[in-house]
């Protein structure tokens, strides 16, 4: 019976020999030889495994194609050729700064509750703030961020905590053929705008900070317009208007290097409004800040707004680059608001939102009907004053209430009150109590709107004037229930806007402030890394200083703070001729007019 069968005798000599054959090639990796016609199993095989490998293929190129879209819109332009980038910087406004602001314009305006401010259209995202040498970041630090896209110490201004100078995105863009430009309503020599431009080891330096803007300057000049205050600075220290240390006249500096120099309203308008300008140019229209915006539109025949400036920065370089191969890049910002925080004046902080939203439609509506491709970023270095739109007035548990009327009502800012405040105790030092009383009340009401003020409130008022500044701007933050935490800077993260949040894909969710910088000098496609190996090489060199010497001013000493202290100083008292103590400014009275 067949079950009696050795189990291989049932086959045939040559399939044992094929399967003999077989395993041999299993053992030896031979090819078998087979012959016979092919059979469906084993075409179907044969066409199952060359669709796994097309198939396979297939999803690699795709992925490959996606990951190159990916880093595209991740990191380099989505674009090539010419192009413009408008760089905003909104010193100081945080969060709480647009919700103020937003519910200030619609009690204004009767607006419904659902009416946005333009910023408010244009989030897309949030920066977190920390300096090199505390989680509380200062300008001149948080400046550096974007203009290096490095960090720093709080108080270092294009350089690095080795004390080594990092080149800026604006100077690589000089570099490689853009137009460039800087339009600001503090001085000009303020931390952010100096940290595009120039290079010291101490924002104090703003002496020095002014050399180095109209070119005197490693690289050479690396600016081609200028607006905004800070004259004092530029002027030898024997005109009555100086504020520097010694009688260098910065002025005709700035001309010997080519610069057209307006410092007025009337020379401003001459411009027609970027149309007439020649370049380079440099506008310093205050001998500090420009006034806070509540105060400037009052004096609209004095200084420009920051819309103005804005508009006629554009069109001037536009203009000046329609026939080039590379746009322009242009700084702008809204400085002031980071004065209101630091001053707790919540009236003067919403003005300040609102100019720097007027500013931001018009480089909106500039890139729309620019023929050139080009993109707006936005963002803060810094919150500013711990804002809250909320105060608890007593130690009973509050009602939830916060109050835009009080700040419509005021007609002028704390600061502006307080100046007007001292300059009446100076041409009345003899003044009976009864007098100065008067003149207190007079400006509550009239500047402030305030017609409640108690005995106790006016009484402080007139036996502390020094804090005055202080005093006016509570008394409104009480009325309002506006929140202060500090009259410092805060921890806070800041928002991004942007024009094109494809463009700015970068940067939409949250992200490091450094990681602005980088977008910048990614969008504009620069090489920032060479900027900062000639900058080494040449500065040794710069104004005759022996090799080992620095050309950025003097290093902080130790123990020296290097945020320059109780900066608020900075902001108040008169104008006068001033040195360096203890890395604080004595008397320099920047912002004051």
């Amino acid at each position: 019976m067949a079950r009696d069968r050795p189990l291989l005798s049932s086959r045939s000599s040559s399939e044992l020999s094929r399967g003999l054959a077989e395993e041999d090639a299993l053992l030896t990796g031979q090819p078998t030889t087979r012959s016979g016609p092919r059979t469906w199993n084993f075409w179907r095989e044969i066409g199952l495994f060359v669709w796994a490998v097309i198939a396979t293929a297939a999803v690699i190129v795709l992925a490959v194609i996606y990951q190159k879209a990916q880093d595209s819109s991740n990191g380099a332009p989505p674009l090539s050729g010419k192009r413009n980038l408008v760089f905003m910087v909104s010193d100081g406004m945080g969060p709480t700064s647009l919700s103020l602001t937003r519910s200030f314009m619609q009690y204004t305006e009767g607006a419904p509750f659902n009416k946005q401010l333009i910023l408010d259209k244009h989030f897309i995202g949030q920066s977190r703030t920390r300096s090199a040498s505390s989680l509380i970041t200062d300008s001149a630090a948080g400046a550096t961020a974007f203009s290096c896209a490095l960090k720093s110490y709080n108080g270092a201004i294009s350089v690095l905590p080795n004390h080594q100078p990092c080149g800026t995105v604006l100077e690589a863009a000089k570099k490689a053929g853009y137009m460039t430009g800087l339009v600001v309503t503090t001085r000009i020599t303020d931390a952010t705008p100096a940290t595009f431009a120039s290079h010291v080891h101490m924002r104090q330096e703003e002496d020095l900070i002014a050399q180095q803007m109209v070119g005197d300057h490693p690289l050479g000049r690396v600016v081609d317009l200028i607006f905004g205050g800070g004259k004092c600075h530029f002027l030898p220290n024997s005109s009555l208007s100086s504020c520097r240390a010694d009688d260098k006249d910065i002025v005709a500096l700035a001309q010997k290097n080519g610069f057209n120099y307006i410092s007025d309203r009337q020379g401003f308008n001459d411009l027609k409004g970027g149309k007439s300008i020649k370049l380079p140019m440099l506008g310093l229209f205050a001998d500090g800040d420009i006034p806070f915006e509540i105060d400037r539109r009052n004096e609209d025949d004095h200084y420009p707004s920051l819309h103005e400036m804005a508009e006629t920065a554009l069109t001037a370089l536009s203009e000046a680059t329609r026939d080039s191969k590379k746009g322009f890049f242009l700084m702008i910002e809204g400085s002031r608001i980071d004065h209101a925080g630091h001053f707790n004046d919540p009236a003067a902080q919403v003005h300040e939102v609102l100019a720097y939203d007027k500013t931001m439609t018009s480089v909106l509506d500039f890139l729309e009907r620019d023929s050139t491709q080009g993109v707006m970023v936005s963002t803060s270095d810094h919150e500013t004053g711990g804002l809250a739109a909320a105060r608890q007035l007593h130690a009973s548990y509050p009602q939830y209430l916060w109050y835009p009327g009080p700040l419509a009502n005021a007609s002028h800012s704390a600061e502006r009150l307080d100046l007007n405040y001292k300059a009446f105790l100076l041409s009345h030092p003899s003044a009976p109590k009864a007098t100065q009383r008067q003149f207190v009340e007079d400006s509550i009401t009239s500047g402030l709107g305030i017609m409640d003020a108690s005995d106790e409130e006016i009484d402080a008022l007139v036996a502390q004037p020094e804090i005055s500044l202080y005093l006016f701007a509570d008394m409104i933050s009480r009325r309002s229930q506006t929140g202060w935490s500090t009259h410092g800077h805060s921890a806070a993260d800041v928002n991004i806007y942007s024009s094109d949040p494809v463009l700015a894909k970068a940067l939409v969710g949250n992200h490091e402030n450094t990681e602005v910088g980088d977008f910048l000098r990614e969008f504009l496609d620069v090489d920032v890394e060479s900027v900062t190996k000639e900058l080494r090489e040449k500065g040794i060199k710069m104004m005759g200083m022996e090799e080992g010497e620095s050309w950025m001013g003097r290093l902080p000493e130790e123990g020296e703070r290097i945020d320059g202290g109780d900066h608020l100083k900075t902001y108040e008292g008169e104008f006068r001729r001033r040195g360096l103590e203890g890395g604080v400014h004595v008397g320099c009275g920047c912002g004051m007019h």
